[in-house]
């Protein structure tokens, strides 16, 4: 079980079983007097727990989110912002209320304290999304990166092996391609390869036993590295392919992760060359791409495009949508593979669909 703070540059972590007990001093180190308080359906519990050890301070709520952030929403958050004069948000759940509260922050400049509860990883980073009219937006801004996370596993008991499993995979995400993304460092690596390994090792025990705290405990620091070097680092092709799909498709945020991981690394193959062994030794695999669909059918998470509403018919259209955004070889083969869902060959560095 790990137990720690670390004050870095742009935010504070405390990490460790029973840190929401930290939030009320987090909360007036911050010197703030006037709470936005957000969170998803999930966390509601959760979030009546901090409102009440924040008497007095919470002077708006927001209780409704959605995957990929709609506008709408976010629109409606900011104006509650505004006329609460609210001084500091404070989110509890998973990705979509950290968006959420992401999107209120680029409007209005609002600190962010957050308490995450699934492994989603978003609110280690400065990138924010809303998505309208069928396509997704994301962007960099270092005004919506939370100044302090409280990472406490308990919180993490409840979230059912499903979503477990999901949002372990999209945390995983995360990991891989910072390890062969366009900009990364020593230190991006090993943090990368350190957190595949926790997630590899902690995702089994969390689905057979949700109740598992030393498992629930391994996974969330695994996801915390996740969020850090997502933060720190650039994305390639398997997050541009999943940003696409959710926006025009709306699909599942996590399951299309978990489902277009391991096809995307079998893409990359080539291009990583010899960075991708660290990761499958990470995995205890031979190969990452086979590695990471063998740890998702063993978890249960989704393994293919059509397992989570995706059509067969818009498989060509989304290849275009991905392609526009920056010309890539062997989407459409990539996407079709992904969509089939069988295990990646280790032989080659092609996908078959």
């Amino acid at each position: 079980m790990r137990d720690f703070v670390l004050d870095q540059p742009g935010g504070r972590v405390v990490f460790g079983a029973g840190s929401l007990d930290a939030v009320p001093g987090e909360v007036r180190a911050l010197g703030a007097e006037r709470v936005m308080l957000v969170n998803d359906r999930h966390s509601r519990t959760t979030a009546e727990t901090v409102a009440a050890r924040l008497p007095g301070l919470v002077v708006a709520r927001v209780g409704r989110t959605a995957t990929h952030v709609p506008e709408h929403l976010a629109a409606d958050a900011v104006r509650l912002a505004r006329e609460s004069g609210a001084d500091l948000l404070v989110c509890v759940g998973g990705g979509s209320a950290t968006g959420l509260a992401k999107a209120v922050a680029l409007e209005t400049r609002l600190r962010i304290l957050a308490v995450p509860t699934t492994y989603a990883g978003s609110e280690m980073t400065p990138i924010w999304g809303l998505t309208g009219d069928g396509r997704k937006r994301t962007g960099r801004d270092p005004g919506v990166r939370p100044v302090c996370v409280v990472y406490d596993p308990v919180l993490t008991l409840g979230l059912p092996p499903a979503l477990s499993a999901a949002s372990g995979m999209n945390a995983m995400a995360h990991l891989v391609e910072a390890v062969y993304a366009p900009r990364v460092s020593p230190l991006t690596v090993t943090a990368a390869i350190e957190g595949a390994g926790a997630l590899a090792r902690a995702l089994p025990g969390v689905v057979r036993d949700p109740a598992d705290l030393a498992a629930r405990d391994e996974a969330l620091y695994g996801a915390w590295l996740a969020g850090w070097v997502l933060g720190t680092t650039t994305t390639g092709i398997h997050h541009r392919i999943c940003h696409v799909l959710g926006g025009r498709y709306a699909l599942p945020h996590a399951a299309t992760h978990s489902a277009v991981l391991p096809y995307a690394t079998a893409h990359n193959r080539e291009a990583a060359g010899p960075s991708l062994a660290p990761l499958a030794r990470a995995l205890g695999a031979e190969d990452a791409a086979a590695g990471l669909w063998d740890l998702a059918v063993s978890i249960g998470a989704p393994t293919s495009l059509a397992a989570v509403g995706m059509r067969e018919r818009d498989l060509d259209e989304a290849a275009a949508l991905v392609a526009a955004e920056r010309p890539v070889a062997g989407v459409r083969d990539l996407l079709r593979a992904a969509y089939a869902g069988a295990r990646p060959s280790q032989e080659s560095n092609e996908v078959t669909p």
